[in-house]
């Protein structure tokens, strides 16, 4: 009995247990770095840094959710940040071409991905491994193995422009009556259909925290030089993909196919439909991370995106999405996202070596499942 409740408050609270992480992770590495860590220039880039990383978190979360799994995304990030910057620099494209050319394009192969999971009936994990090396090569192929720069300055703001700090304040007002709005239609929503209701108190206290934590977030930014743009277009996603996740047929739909995909299917759901537009959707996102990363670099890399894949699949179980499916929200993806960008920043900043970069990373991957594993009842 004891440890059924520790499962469901643990469950429960998991992403306050993550945020609470999250402040001991920057607490210790401020300590260690006299303060640096927790300065306004070093938060705004590692939120720059973790927003590419988070993009591609936005479409894994749902594809773990229905029972699959993606491991190209990392080289398809590299191809299509490939693609942007030869549009850019050889081509001389505008941007909205090349911006259109390479959304069009991202879509296009995740609907491939997809259709080889969903209506060839390859295993999404063998898909991925495919994908991940033809991309890479095709990446190489068409770059020569060469650095594509310099890009123009039109594209460098996506990934290196600020919103002006008075913008940056309307907006975290903006978010913080929202949450208030959200959280009260939520509350009206729980009373008309006779379900259990949180007392106002907690849910106020939550809108309250909420709050702090997005007035802390603008004030750093605007200490610095306002909200970096890749973290601007982040939280639109958060917002676009939580609404798909809770208040649409699709949403319900992909957590119904990776709870049960057999009695789903049953129930009248195309399960093969849902499982194509979850990858198109992952290839939009490698689109839009692509475009941030060759921006925030000025160059098209051959080498970016290189194990990307690792991170964006962890930062999924660390924010509490199941590797059984069924189950994840992507503000918890999100915040998975920010653990790992907040650990490779931290660890750099100390110099301490690649391979125990890796293995620490390693070591919470394994914890997350396993916290996953040990706190999951009732499930298969």
């Amino acid at each position: 009995m004891n440890t059924n409740k520790f499962k469901q408050l643990f469950s429960q609270y998991k992403i306050l247990a993550l945020l609470v992480a999250i402040a001991l992770i920057w607490a210790f590495f401020s300590w260690k770095t006299d303060g640096d860590f927790t300065t306004a220039r070093n938060i705004s880039n590692l939120m720059r840094q973790m927003s590419i990383t988070g993009i591609l978190a936005c479409g894994m979360v749902f594809i773990i959710i229905a029972g699959e799994i993606d491991l190209s995304v990392g080289s398809l990030l590299g191809l299509l940040g490939g693609a942007a910057a030869l549009l850019d620099v050889n081509q001389h494209a505008s941007l909205a071409v090349t911006i259109g050319t390479v959304l069009a394009f991202g879509l296009a192969v995740g609907l491939f991905n997809g259709f080889l999971t969903a209506y060839a009936g390859i295993p999404s994990f063998i898909v991925g491994l495919g994908g991940m090396l033809a991309y890479r090569g095709v990446l190489l192929g068409a770059t020569g193995g060469q650095t594509i720069a310099p890009v123009s300055d039109d594209l460098i703001v996506l990934g290196q422009g600020y919103l002006a700090p008075s913008f940056g304040t309307a907006l975290g007002l903006v978010l913080f009556v929202l949450a208030g709005v959200l959280t009260w239609q939520q509350r009206r929503s729980l009373a008309q259909h006779q379900l259990p209701v949180r007392p106002l108190w907690f849910d106020g206290l939550r809108v309250l925290f909420l709050g702090a934590i997005v007035a802390l977030f603008v004030h750093l930014f605007n200490s610095y030089e306002g909200i970096p743009y890749p973290v601007l277009l982040l939280l639109v996603l958060l917002g676009v993909f939580s609404y798909i996740a809770t208040q649409t047929v699709f949403g319900r739909r992909i957590y119904a196919v990776g709870s049960n995909m057999e009695a789903t299917r049953l129930s009248g759901v195309n399960v093969r439909a849902v499982k194509l537009w979850i990858f198109g959707l992952m290839g939009l996102m490698c689109a839009l991370g692509g475009l941030i990363n060759t921006a925030r670099l000025a160059a098209g890399s051959p080498s970016a995106g290189t194990a990307g894949e690792l991170d964006v699949i962890a930062a999924c179980f660390i924010g509490g999405t199941s590797m059984r499916g069924g189950a994840g929200t992507v503000h918890g993806a999100l915040i998975g996202a920010l653990v790992m960008a907040s650990l490779d920043n931290g660890m750099s900043m100390l110099d301490v070596d690649a391979y125990w970069q890796m293995i620490v990373k390693g070591l919470i991957l394994t914890f997350a499942v396993w916290v996953d594993v040990a706190t999951r009842t009732g499930r298969r």
